[in-house]
């Protein structure tokens, strides 16, 4: 049995729908916390306040988890929480530990930077940087949650600050009350909507062919364990393997002036994506070519907040501070979320909100630097051939930019469960 089907999808235990009210945080019992979303960001912030023994329930408005999508890159700062959350076996089971990052040229596949990894990259910084399919670290992250404490079908439509507990309503009828209420449900979230009022993502004028092909259709390219970014006019095209190298991942990101679909994910066209790849480099064609189905997707981000807690709510993840993949931190941040998170509750007063604040204080400069970073790798992997485009590579020849070995360091080192009151999150 996989490890979501063990979640049920049932109503609450009664005592779970009533505020426990005498918790850490408010006399000397657990504190009670509730986790709206199921992905990657709310199982690992669970997981993380489950290990600092606060009473955790998670709720997700699908009848089953899953994640959209396939390949994520977990570094330092993230793969150090999730050992010492346990999953170290599970990393290396379905994991890849890729040797480097390899950015190239988009026609003639000339190196412009070669980024070490692997055990260079272990060794400074203490844990590796894996390559995972996201539905394997679902699930190694949901293996690990008590099934009990995950409710699927549990749509959040309402939510109620008392001053002395949240009440969170859900559209199947269920009510729960809690010390502590965490909004990790996604760029679209609920959560900052009710907090906040609504506004939309912006679409950031690119969109994204990926796909999964099996090792063996690839063979005769003798692809490295590295993970690739070839950089182009107007467009850039990541890979690398995932499943214990079973599959390569691609992503193809293409500029795009509107993005016009219903959803977010639909069926792209093969033939489409090898269009837009037109005189590239061999090997981009060749992995292109070896495709049977591809998805397409807009890519959004949303403008960095200036507050992400009201009272007893926060929000963590996506929900916050949804960033372009370009800097690939945006499953490592949410993961960062809620080690900063729970450290910052476990040394909590009576003043739950002022250690939301602490918490949001410690992690607003640094995810606001890494999405503002993630943009301009936008314009840095898209430039046109010509004077910027020599001026990019000899700074990325010089191991300047964002991909190097010596800049990325203040993200690498970076320990999210360490919150003191005069440390400094976002780096130099």
């Amino acid at each position: 049995m996989r490890a979501h089907d063990r979640h049920r999808n049932d109503a609450l235990p009664a005592a779970a729908t009533q505020h426990r009210g005498r918790s850490a945080l408010r006399g000397r019992k657990r504190a009670s916390i509730g986790v709206v979303g199921g992905g990657i960001g709310g199982l690992a912030a669970a997981l993380s306040l489950l290990r600092g023994d606060f009473d955790v329930h998670v709720y997700e408005q699908a009848s089953a988890l899953g994640e959209v999508g396939a390949g994520v890159q977990i570094s330092p700062n993230a793969s150090r929480i999730l050992h010492r959350l346990g999953l170290a076996e599970e990393l290396a089971r379905a994991g890849v530990r890729p040797l480097a990052w390899h950015q190239r040229r988009w026609e003639n596949g000339r190196t412009l930077l070669r980024t070490p990894l692997g055990e260079p990259l272990e060794a400074a910084f203490g844990f590796p940087h894996y390559q995972i399919h996201r539905a394997d670290l679902l699930a190694a992250l949901a293996g690990a949650v008590p099934g009990e404490r995950v409710h699927l079908a549990h749509r959040l439509v309402d939510l109620r600050d008392h001053g002395d507990r949240v009440e969170a309503r859900f559209a199947n009828g269920v009510r729960a009350h809690f010390d502590v209420l965490v909004g990790a449900d996604g760029i679209h979230s609920q959560v900052r909507r009710i907090l906040f009022g609504p506004e939309r993502p912006r679409f950031t004028g690119c969109v994204a062919y990926r796909g999964l092909i099996p090792t063996e259709r690839l063979r005769e390219l003798e692809l490295e364990v590295t993970a690739q970014v070839w950089m182009g006019p107007g467009r850039h095209f990541v890979h690398y393997f995932v499943r214990s190298c079973r599959l390569v991942n691609f992503v193809a990101v293409v500029e795009q002036e509107t993005w016009r679909r219903e959803s977010w994910t639909d069926r792209g066209e093969v033939a489409a994506a090898l269009a837009a790849f037109e005189g590239w480099h061999p090997q981009v064609r060749s992995i292109l070519g070896a495709v049977d189905e591809t998805f397409i997707w807009a890519l959004f981000d949303r403008a960095p907040l200036e507050r992400w807690s009201a009272g007893r709510v926060t929000l963590l993840g996506d929900a916050c501070h949804a960033m372009l993949p370009f800097m690939g931190q945006g499953a490592a941040q949410a993961i960062e979320d809620g080690a900063t998170l729970t450290a910052c509750l476990a040394e909590a007063g009576t003043d739950i909100a002022e250690s939301l604040r602490h918490y949001e204080r410690l992690r607003i400069s640094r995810t606001s630097r890494l999405q503002a970073q993630s943009a301009d790798n936008k314009t840095r992997f898209h430039l046109h051939d010509g004077p910027e485009q020599r001026q990019r590579d000899a700074e990325m020849t010089a191991g300047s930019t964002d991909w190097s070995f010596r800049a990325a360091a203040w993200i690498y080192e970076h320990d999210a469960a360490i919150v003191g009151k005069e440390k400094a999150s976002h780096g130099p």
